[in-house]
């Protein structure tokens, strides 16, 4: 077993339950975690990632993927 991450993860779309390749992102949100994107055919953006559980929790709970791993100060 290796620790590298699957390239490419397949995912069925929410909107219309087609199969949709998800490819690794290569420039990672930070490095705890694996970004990986896909679009389906129908439109939809799916997003996934693998990794450290609250990384990737805030990862996937950011509107834009644009997330970063700081923590804000109120």
């Amino acid at each position: 077993m290796s620790n590298k991450p699957a390239r490419t993860l397949t995912f069925k779309c929410k909107a219309c339950s087609k199969p949709v390749t998800l490819f690794l992102q290569k420039v990672s949100a930070c490095s705890h975690i694996q970004p990986y994107q896909g679009i389906c055919k129908c439109g939809e953006v799916l997003r996934h990632a693998t990794g450290q559980k609250d990384a990737v929790e805030s990862f996937l709970a950011s509107p834009d993927g644009n997330w970063s791993h700081h923590h804000h100060h109120h």
